[in-house]
């Protein structure tokens, strides 16, 4: 992809925005785990915690761009992540089982793993919206260390006061997850057709964003009849 090409920044503004909103766990997770620690050492362990962990998640995103090109590997990382953007319209706040570490290096290890185990919707998310570009890869990853350590708690505190970002985000990756989908090699014949292809990319936005508002507002319904029983 050419570096000064419209694509190419589209692509990579995707791969930042994929990066904020679903960096949210990860920030929570940095903060927990360096907690313990003295002041002077929180930061250390937030800056090498994180540059370790997005090291890690540069080799596996740059793994699973290769594995896309195997045959099928397309539609099911395109389907999984489908389920992701389902996932983050509905997923409920939950305690995080984050150790707090009591040196720098425990607090820094803990950080890595615990990224490492929670990232893969991340890595999955990535690999789609670059293409199979390993400089987007390379870029937007280097490019989400100061927006994991210093935007996640802004963009949290933006997500919580303004509920329709998450909603943008799971089309967003709706979006890439279909294009995935379409780009399977063996189902080029299906989505040769222009229209066709564009019409099932703007289906499943639809279908993601319709899930997640149904299964939030029964869930709403549920809750207030809860309560109506106990208040009973």
């Amino acid at each position: 992809m050419d570096l000064f090409s419209p694509e190419f920044w589209t692509a990579l503004v995707t791969i930042i925005f994929i990066d904020l909103v679903l960096a949210g766990d990860n920030a929570i997770v940095i903060g927990l785990a360096a907690r313990n620690l003295p002041k002077d050492q929180q930061k250390s362990a937030i800056l090498w915690g994180t540059a370790g962990a997005v090291g890690i998640r540069i080799i596996a995103t740059v793994l699973v761009v290769y594995l896309l090109n195997v045959p099928w590997l397309m539609l099911v990382g395109g389907l999984l992540l489908l389920w992701i953007a389902y996932k983050l319209l509905v997923q409920q706040e939950g305690d995080h089982d984050i150790k707090a570490g009591n040196t720098l290096w425990q607090s820094v290890q803990t950080i890595i793993i615990a990224d490492a185990a929670m990232g893969i919707d991340n890595v999955i998310a990535v690999a789609g919206a670059a293409h199979g570009d390993l400089t987007l890869v390379i870029l937007g990853l280097l490019i989400s260390i100061p927006v994991v350590v210093w935007g996640s708690t802004l963009f949290i505190k933006l997500i919580n006061r303004f509920s329709w970002i998450i909603y943008l985000g799971s089309a967003v990756l709706a979006y890439t997850a279909a294009k995935m989908i379409a780009s399977e090699k063996q189902l080029a014949s299906v989505f040769e057709n222009g229209v066709l292809k564009y019409s099932f990319e703007f289906l499943m936005i639809i279908v993601i964003l319709a899930a997640g508002y149904w299964t939030n507002k029964a869930r709403a319904k549920r809750q207030v009849q809860q309560i109506s029983r106990e208040s009973h």
